[in-house]
């Protein structure tokens, strides 16, 4: 039998090593070899400086951002207080005031 671990992401059991990677051919998932299964589940999110993001962070604009279908603009400046970080290309929601909810990208924001 295989001394593989499991895919930590669909729990196959057919995983195989390519180099220093394991991969598993069912979802095509791949890490580190002597990566615990643990820490490939967990996200870090990190604005234009290389900060760390977290919930609950305050953080200010360093770009003019438009908001698409309106004429608003997001200026550069603009101080947001307690984001939520959640999965996806935008990766941080929050409300802004004067606007009301939005979706950012780490990028275009730095931690206040």
């Amino acid at each position: 039998m295989s001394t593989l671990p499991p895919c930590p992401q669909c729990q196959s059991a057919y995983t195989y090593e390519d180099r220093s990677q394991l991969v598993c051919p069912e979802c095509g998932h791949e890490w580190a070899a002597g990566e615990p299964a643990a820490e490939a589940d967990t996200r870090v999110v990190r604005d234009a400086n290389g900060n760390v993001l977290n919930d609950g962070d305050a953080v200010t604009v360093i770009k003019d951002l438009k908001v698409k279908g309106s004429s608003l603009v997001v200026k550069v400046g603009t101080r947001v207080k307690n984001i939520r970080l959640v999965e996806g290309d935008h990766d941080i929601d929050c409300r802004i005031d004067g606007i009301g909810p939005m979706s950012l990208k780490s990028e275009f924001v730095r931690k206040a």
